[in-house]
């Protein structure tokens, strides 16, 4: 959802070394400018059947080309600098060919949604150096390449395109019926893109003689309005004076969706026909994709109670369907189940939680089942690939622990064995050979180290390893996480963990802020560097503890990592569990002999603003202070896709839906700031709006801080530095 995994992965960390008199002072500013941003190895892409990969260089300025076994660079395979036929300043990112011989390099890129984005692209052929437009019209999206290389179909203003390398560049509209708020082809709405995971529905066939798509009709679907003012940083001069309206189409939990359809386009004879997919009147499509079989796109299917999940294989000219794999779970299918769908030669690899954990089910392509990876009582959380010569599956998984992280191979025999050595989490993409593998580690004090490997796991080489960050966040008195568990009055344990202040005193008794996010499948309690409440090592956690604040994160019941009766016990009631959890959490951080009962706050974004405002409102009044950003307020104002799959429709669980911040309201306990974005499309403002209300009615008193024509992430200009500012401030009033 929301915030769901966004940028801001709420949770805490790292190095708390020397006193405060030798090590620098964190500033708000500091953490917002990006001076504790990790180093990265940017825009990696495996080039498929090889040991090499592609990626951007440091400056920005190149695409080269590098060896997995050496990690030595091999060749430059774009230069800003160094083209012939037309000219562009910088990118922002490319797409190689499949054959290897150009690419599109991708400029003046324009963000829509969290995922959505439009761009002017450009085709850039290696050998020849020659750049030149994908497209004389406006911007584009979401282009892909046919198999041979030759041909580029994209989206424009909702309908698809095609451009013919070999015919000078020949572009040939596909669709003519899309408009906006009306009817997309290629894109997935908002809810889709959103709570679905992705930003193309769009693919050729494997021959590249077919474009095939998914349509969505969203005529029915409601329209939602955001007022737009002036503002500033940017400025919206059409707005100086009366305020404007983003509209757009935004299904609310129970009422109608788009309805959507699959269809395909013959190039050579320009027919378009409409795919036989199986649809239930309101049900989803959610992914199409290509095979290695010309005569089969796989078109994925999902009723609306989502606990059913279809894989159809589609002939693209006959549009005849035929159900390949039907998966039927208690409860819900999770996002992250259809993500990792992948199909590999005559195999499909599909996760699933049907037996209590996440395992990974191998099918031919006809459906059968072939295999089942994962032996033991733990999820696997990634699917990185299946090597068709030798059978092996690479994954990762939580099977040292749900705060931790490892890659793991099954050979084909069924033997398991672990590739990565140290605990903390690790990922890994492989070379198109599955010969090599970068590994990408860290732990609670040490950020991200980048390895090449061999397919045994040995290091082979280093290719980024962010010393010069770890030494920056000694120099400025970073604090270390502890890990720690206890079991509440119900008998559940719970993980979190612990950021003391520097120079703690264990005989003191020092104030504590709790931070959480708490929704289906989070996990905020890592092993890992980007964990904290504002990323970046911790970095605004370790601001707080220099203020003289104990930091908290505990994951309750319904977060990720410990398996489905664990992840879905909050089904139809979201909210109960999580925040009693939390308040248990408070009474036993109160037991301990270091921290002031009495001077305990939370807070959290999004769903952990709503966790928060739950929290605040359980009827046990633990918390003194509490801050909640973009907190979803009343589920019935929130989408149809995510709301449902934890609670169904309002009709059908009107008792779930009741039990809301709003409801609670005159249940509120403690001091509390609202803070929302009033140009937030995802929580819409109306949620802060109607329970400011209900507490005014309630007569309870509180503080609201709205950020004008900002969105669910509440930045731009110097809004995240206020935000931030704002927060510490609070508790440093409310607590100390």
């Amino acid at each position: 959802m929301i915030m769901k995994r966004l940028l801001f992965i709420f949770t805490a960390l790292i190095m708390c070394v020397t006193s405060m008199s030798a090590a620098a002072k964190l500033s708000i500013k500091d953490i917002t400018s990006g001076k504790f941003a990790a180093k990265t190895v940017n825009g990696i892409n495996p080039i498929e059947g090889t040991d090499t990969y592609a990626r951007i260089s440091d400056d920005g300025k190149r695409v080269e080309s590098y060896s997995f076994k050496t990690g030595k660079k091999i060749a430059t395979l774009f230069d800003v600098n160094n083209t012939m036929g037309q000219k562009i300043k910088d990118f922002d990112g490319y797409i190689l060919s499949p054959d290897g011989t150009r690419m599109l390099i991708q400029t003046e890129t324009e963000r829509i949604y969290r995922r959505s984005f439009r761009a002017t692209y450009y085709i850039y052929t290696i050998a020849s150096h020659k750049l030149a437009r994908l497209s004389d019209g406006d911007k584009q999206q979401v282009p892909v390449w046919s198999s041979d290389g030759l041909q580029v179909a994209f989206v424009r203003e909702n309908n698809i395109f095609v451009v013919k390398l070999l015919y000078d560049n020949a572009e040939i509209q596909v669709t003519k019926d899309g408009k906006r708020n009306e009817v997309i082809n290629g894109l997935p709405d908002w809810v889709n893109e959103e709570e679905f995971g992705f930003n193309r529905a769009l693919t050729f066939n494997a021959d590249g003689t077919m474009i095939c798509w998914l349509r969505y009709d969203e005529k029915r679907v409601k329209t939602y309005s955001l007022q737009m003012y002036k503002g500033m940083d940017p400025e919206k001069t059409e707005n100086a004076l009366y305020p404007g309206y983003y509209e757009y189409k935004y299904p609310k939990a129970g009422e109608d969706n788009s309805l959507m359809s699959a269809w395909s386009y013959d190039i050579k004879s320009h027919k378009i026909s409409k795919l036989q997919v199986p649809l239930d009147a309101d049900g989803y499509m959610p992914r199409i994709k290509m095979t290695n079989d010309p005569s089969r796109v796989v078109v994925y299917t999902m009723n609306r109670h989502q606990d059913q999940l279809c894989l159809y294989s589609v002939n693209p000219r006959s549009t005849v369907a035929q159900l390949i794999v039907k998966e039927s779970v208690p409860k819900y299918v999770k996002e992250e189940a259809m993500e990792g769908v992948k199909f590999v030669g005559n195999n499909i690899l599909l996760p699933s939680d049907r037996s209590g954990y996440m395992k990974l089910y191998v099918y031919s392509m006809n459906g059968q089942l072939l295999r089942t990876i994962g032996d033991g009582n733990y999820d696997i959380t990634a699917v990185y690939g299946y090597d068709a010569k030798t059978g092996d599956v690479y994954y990762q998984a939580a099977a040292l622990g749900a705060a931790d992280r490892q890659v793991f191979v099954t050979h084909k025999n069924g033997k398991t064995v672990r590739l990565t050595n140290q605990k903390g989490w690790n990922s890994a993409l492989f070379s198109g050979d599955y010969q090599y593998f970068i590994n990408t580690w860290s732990d609670y004090n040490t950020p991200y180290i980048y390895t090449t490997r061999t397919r045994e796991g040995k290091v082979i080489s280093t290719l980024q390893d962010n010393a010069a960050l770890k030494k920056l966040t000694a120099e400025y008195g970073f604090c270390k996480r502890e890990p720690f568990e206890f079991t509440t009055s119900e008998g559940v344990k719970l993980n979190g963990w612990m950021l003391k202040p520097q120079n703690f005193d264990p005989s003191k008794r020092y104030p504590v802020i709790m931070h959480q996010y708490s929704g289906p499948g989070s996990q905020m309690v890592k092993d890992e560097w980007s964990a904290g409440s504002m990323g970046s090592g911790g970095a605004f956690d370790s601001y707080l503890a220099q203020q003289g604040f104990i930091c908290v994160c505990v994951d309750g019941r319904g977060t990720g990592g410990r398996g489905a009766e664990f992840e879905k016990c909050t089904y139809l009631n979201i909210g109960d569990l999580e925040s009693k959890d939390q308040v248990e959490a408070a009474l036993y951080l109160g037991t301990l002999p270091y921290v002031d009962k009495n001077r305990i706050g939370i807070w959290g974004w999004s769903y952990g603003g709503f966790n928060t405002l739950m929290s605040m409102s359980e009827g046990r009044g633990v918390f003194r202070a509490g801050v909640a950003i973009a907190p979803p307020t009343n589920w019935k104002f929130y989408d149809s896709v995510y709301t449902e799959r934890y609670m169904r429709t309002p009709k059908e669980n009107p008792d779930g839906y009741a039990t809301n911040p709003i409801e609670r309201a005159a249940k509120l306990h403690g001091a509390l700031l609202i803070c929302h974005g009033t140009a937030d499309d995802n929580v819409h403002p109306q949620n802060a709006y109607e329970y400011s209300e209900a507490l005014v009615q309630a007569d309870k008193d509180f503080r609201e801080l709205y950020y004008t024509n900002r969105n669910h992430s509440i930045y731009g200009g110097n809004t995240r530095n206020h935000l931030l500012r704002q927060v510490a401030q609070f508790f440093q009033t409310e607590l100390k």
